[in-house]
């Protein structure tokens, strides 16, 4: 019997930790993908923002229209002629734990004028 239930706890740690790192990696995905034009906490740098005057914030007014879903589709498609799509870069999954990672930016304290 604890022979079942050790090899029935072995078989089951590969899923739980593909989930767990599934969930972990929004963060080290935006990170590598999103940081660069939307800053380390959703707020494009100014610099970008002057070149790019239609480059998104990740504050509370984005979030409030955007579901994670929505977010998921601008990351498949791109948006207009400066977002790229990031289908060949990112899975569905992957592209899901971004999204989810941007709406919890907007909750997050930012410095005045951010």
């Amino acid at each position: 019997m604890k022979a079942r239930i050790l090899i029935l706890s072995l078989a089951l740690i590969p899923a739980l930790m593909t989930q767990v790192a599934a969930q972990s990696t929004g963060k080290d995905l935006y990170d590598a993908n999103c940081k660069k034009c939307h800053g380390v906490l959703g707020t494009p740098p100014k610099a970008l923002k002057a070149k790019f005057p239609k480059l998104a914030a990740f504050d509370a007014a984005f979030i409030a229209k955007h579901s994670v879903d929505s977010i998921v589709t601008i990351l498949t498609k791109g948006k207009g002629e400066d977002m790229k799509s990031l289908k060949g870069t990112l899975s569905p999954a992957e592209m899901k734990s971004v999204a989810e990672y941007v709406k919890e930016l907007a909750t997050r304290p930012r410095a005045a004028g951010e």
